[in-house]
Parts: structure tokens; C-alpha cells; sequence
């Protein structure tokens, strides 16, 4: 026993790492490190101060032999077949240079204003505008532009391509993006190993960065053993009132009020009990498993107003799902218990509804993976829909129709596009932290979860990514802030919360009665004691 306990401890910890996570650092050759290639063997590092190239041991990070490089800003390598493409940003072109001989034996224009980074997917090569926001792929030929797509953010500067997708570091955000080549979009992103990520490379396995600032080389594990991390937790405590006012002149007979109870997601956890005042008439679950807690009231007289409060306290994260579309499987792997619950249709979707199914299966086409169903239908609102807040909530159909929609008739009309394509599909809603840590919400905000195939529940917030950057709207996928505390998950609408989220209440009235509703949450964040 003794023995065995001892080996135990012997044995080496495995932890479990996350797409994005550093698995060996290098100090630079150079100071100021630009562009970075791998070649099947070993690293390419261009260093603009010291004009040179230096070709790199990936295992140690030992610099096997230095070269001259054949311009004086050297803003990006690839190398394609025997050749090392090197990309000049003072004179916007890109030469072919053989490293055996040493001599440049093609020249391109670039047409680009301010080229950083380069790439090659086999056939063309790949170069990013900073100052146009665009990446362009251009024939080695003449330099002439095959297409071109958006830029994930505002000042892309590495790129790489890993044989399907490209990668791009940016700058400004600080930020690794994964990026569908057919139209920009982005799939997947993770904050870079520093705060001035320039190029990138591709060895088969892991993704290789510089820094400019940190002068350092960066080893990147791209796997998602874990789904997904959470970070940057912050603990804040919300008071959530909700009270009645009967102005009158009739009574109120009869008064029910529902407070939606958070529990412990992958994006909070809660660090206390919940508080109440008045404590609650009992807890019930409605038929999504949603909590809530019920309080009664009888006749209530013109003039009096009714309160009812909850405390909760919680640790909220900055939480991001790395989606792998490969990985997420078909529509047949989904749960029939799931589907069972989450594709049935309900007043406010009208999944049945000729339009509805119709232009979903337009849009989806003969897709049969989880993710690229989700993300189409996605495109295709954003596209389709602009944000407006006004009063009530209209069914699916009648707002695809109108063209505009609050965040509730944003996600009304996705959960019934996914629905009628066969995807399930939930709400999530929140009360979300405006600003300052200490805070007023009285407007919440509520996103859809689809469900995919080896990852569970993911939030998509069709109106929050209604924006043109293509990693704004990333960030609506699989990601969500540490400004929202979850209080509702549903698949409809419900016994007790009816279409609402974070509280509802029910009355019955005798005579003429003018009854107003106020929903508050007030946040404060929670000051540990030393």
C-alpha cells in the first residue's frame, strides 16, 4: 500500500491543455522578430534590424545557420516547393529566394498598400493589409489577385495556412485567429502568447508565433483536449428587485411573481447561497428544469406596491468554447433526448411555418456537419436582420420578414431556423453588467445555446455578433464576457416565466386596474478581505 502510494506520487501530474496553451519558448536571435515560416524541418525567422534569416532547431530553439536576407524589411516568409518566399513591406513585393544558392530568382508586385505576413495553401500565396483590413491571395505568376477576404480584425500581421484554414495574429487584439479562407470567417481564437504577436507557422502539429515586444518564439498547442477555457473571473454580487405597482383604482385579487434561480455553468459559479427577501412561498421547476422561486399575493388595494428581492453572489468568467468544426459531428450523433426537447416547436417560432422551414433549408443547403449548419444560419440572420429594441416580442416568421429585432426576436428566429434543419436549439438569459463593475441593468439580454455533437451546449448570441468585423462576430460564438450572470435557460416558453427571463409575474384584477411592472438588477462587485 505504502509502495503504491509512493509510485503514485512519483507518477507525472497530466494536466489538461486547451487550444492556444504554450508549450516551449525561445528567445529570438534577434530583437526585432517579423517573419516566421517552417520549411518540414526547421524554423525560418526574419529579424528587420539585423537584416538577416535565420534557420532554426524547432526542438531547442538553436539557430542552425544565419542568411542575408534579400531586402531590408523583411515582413513575412512561406515556403512553397524548394522556394522561400520573402515578403518586402518597403517595396511591396515578394521575392523567390533559393536558400541552396542564395539568389532571388523571381520578383512579384504586391498589391497590397501595407502587406504584412505571408502565406502558402499549396497553390497561391496568402498576404494581409493592415491598412485595408483585406487578406489577399495572389498568383505566384505575376502577383495578380485571385480573391481577397476581410481581415479578422484591424491590424493583421502573421499568417500561416495549416492545410485548411489560415491563421492570422493581430496586433490590436492581441489575438490568434482561426480563418475559413472561402470568406474570412472565424472559427477559432485565442488570446496570443504576448502583446505584439507577429508571424506565424505551421510544423503539422503545433502553431508557432514571434512576439515583437517579448522578442520571444512561442510553441502553441492547437488540440482541444478541453473544450473550453475560462479566465480573467471576477466576483460580483447582484440584487435583482422586481415589485408591483397597483395604481388603481381596482384591486389586485390575485398576484404570482417567479424569480428565475442562476446556478453554477461554465461561465459563473456561484459562491454563496441565494439570498431572498421575503423568503419565497416554495421553488418550483418548469418543464425546461428552469428553478424559479414563486411568491403569492391576495388583494393588493390601489396604491400599494408589492417587492420581492434576490441575492446572489457569483464569480463570473470570460469563457470560450474552441470549436473544431471537424469535431463537432452530424446531426445522427445528437442525443434523442435532446432532440426530443429541443426541436419540438412552440407560439413564438413557428418552426412548422413555410417560410421559416423553407429558407432555413436554402440556407443550409445539403450541410450535414453541426458546426457549418449553425454558422450558416448565423450568416445568413446577421445578414438578413438589424438590431432594434422596441416594445413586444413577435413570432419568427413575422420578424425574419420585418427585417429588424430586439435580442430576444433575434434568438426567437434562430432557434427556429436550427430547429426546422434538425439542430436543437435553446435561449440563455442574463442579467449583464453595463460598464462599471457597480451597475444598473434593466434591459438583460438573451443569446441562443445549439446544442453540437462532443461539446454540449453552445452560446450563440446571433445579435450581439451582428457586426461587420468578422472577429466581432466570432465572439458571439462559443464566447461569452464576464458581464453576464445566466438566470435562465429555456427551450420555450414556460409555465411560470411564460417568454421571459430573469422573473415574470401573473395577476388577476378586480375593476379597472393600472398595474406596472419593474425588473432591476444592481451590481456591486465583492471586495475580498485581506
Amino acid at each position: 500500500m505504502f509502495l503504491f502510494l509512493f509510485l503514485c506520487l512519483l507518477a507525472p501530474v497530466v494536466l489538461m491543455a486547451a487550444a492556444g496553451d504554450i508549450v516551449a519558448q525561445f528567445a529570438t536571435p534577434g530583437t526585432c522578430p517579423t517573419g516566421l515560416t517552417y520549411d518540414g524541418k526547421y524554423l525560418w525567422l526574419a529579424d528587420r534590424k539585423s537584416d538577416l534569416m535565420y534557420k532554426i532547431d524547432p526542438a531547442d530553439g538553436r539557430v542552425i545557420e544565419e542568411y542575408q536576407a534579400p531586402c531590408y524589411y523583411v515582413a513575412g516568409l512561406t515556403v512553397a516547393a524548394e522556394c522561400l518566399w520573402v515578403l518586402d513591406a518597403e517595396d511591396n513585393v515578394a521575392y523567390c529566394w533559393n536558400p541552396e544558392t542564395g539568389i532571388c530568382e523571381k520578383t512579384i508586385d504586391i498589391p497590397c498598400e501595407s502587406p504584412q505576413g505571408l502565406a502558402w495553401d499549396g497553390k497561391y500565396l496568402w498576404v494581409a493589409d493592415f491598412s485595408l483590413d483585406r487578406i489577399f491571395q495572389i498568383s505566384t505568376e505575376d502577383g495578380t489577385t485571385i480573391t481577397d477576404i476581410p481581415s479578422p480584425s484591424g491590424n493583421p500581421q502573421g499568417l500561416t495556412f495549416d492545410g485548411k484554414y489560415l491563421w492570422v495574429s493581430d496586433r490590436f487584439d492581441d489575438m490568434i485567429y482561426m480563418v475559413y479562407p472561402e470568406n474570412g470567417n472565424v472559427i477559432v481564437a485565442f488570446d496570443s502568447p504576448s502583446k505584439y504577436p507577429r508571424g506565424l507557422a505551421f510544423d503539422g502539429d503545433f502553431l508557432w508565433n514571434i512576439d515583437y515586444q517579448t522578442d520571444s518564439l512561442y510553441k502553441i498547442k492547437l488540440d482541444d483536449t478541453v473544450t473550453y477555457v475560462r479566465t480573467d473571473g471576477k466576483k460580483q454580487q447582484l440584487d435583482y428587485t422586481h415589485q408591483i405597482r397597483n395604481y388603481g383604482p381596482g384591486e389586485i385579487t390575485s398576484l404570482d411573481i417567479y424569480l428565475a434561480l442562476p446556478h453554477d455553468l461554465p461561465f459563473q459559479k456561484m459562491l454563496d447561497t441565494l439570498v431572498f427577501n421575503p423568503p419565497p412561498m416554495d421553488i418550483l421547476s418548469d418543464k425546461w428544469d428552469q428553478k424559479v422561486a414563486h411568491y403569492h399575493f391576495d388583494n393588493i388595494p390601489a396604491g400599494e406596491f408589492v417587492t420581492v428581492a434576490m441575492t446572489a453572489k457569483a464569480e463570473l468568467f470570460k469563457t470560450r468554447f474552441m470549436i473544431f468544426p471537424e469535431k463537432t459531428g452530424l446531426l445522427s450523433e445528437i442525443p434523442k433526448s435532446i432532440k426530443d426537447k429541443y426541436l419540438a416547436d412552440d407560439t413564438k417560432y413557428w418552426v412548422k411555418d413555410s417560410y421559416i422551414s423553407e429558407t432555413a433549408k436554402k440556407v443550409v443547403g445539403d450541410e450535414t456537419n453541426c458546426y457549418w449548419i449553425a454558422r450558416k444560419l448565423f450568416n445568413f440572420i446577421i445578414d438578413k436582420l438589424e438590431y432594434e429594441r422596441v416594445g413586444g416580442w413577435n413570432v419568427a416568421p413575422t420578424v425574419l420578414k420585418r427585417g429588424t429585432g430586439s435580442c430576444s426576436e433575434y434568438s426567437f428566429v434562430y432557434i427556429a431556423l436550427c430547429r426546422a434543419v434538425g439542430l436543437p436549439a435553446r435561449y440563455a438569459g442574463s442579467v449583464v453588467i453595463r460598464g462599471d463593475d457597480a451597475s444598473t441593468d434593466d434591459v438583460f439580454h438573451r443569446w441562443v445555446e445549439v446544442y453540437l455533437p462532443n461539446y454540449g451546449w453552445i452560446p450563440i448570441d446571433p445579435s450581439g455578433g451582428d457586426n461587420d468585423r468578422p472577429a466581432s462576430q466570432a465572439s458571439a460564438i462559443g464566447y461569452l464576457s464576464n458581464r453576464f450572470l445566466i438566470t435562465t435557460i429555456g427551450g420555450g416558453g414556460s409555465e411560470y416565466l411564460d417568454w421571459s427571463y430573469n422573473s415574470n409575474e401573473k395577476w388577476q384584477s378586480l375593476g379597472p386596474c393600472k398595474i406596472y411592472g419593474e425588473h432591476i438588477g444592481e451590481w456591486s462587485p465583492i471586495v475580498e478581505s485581506e
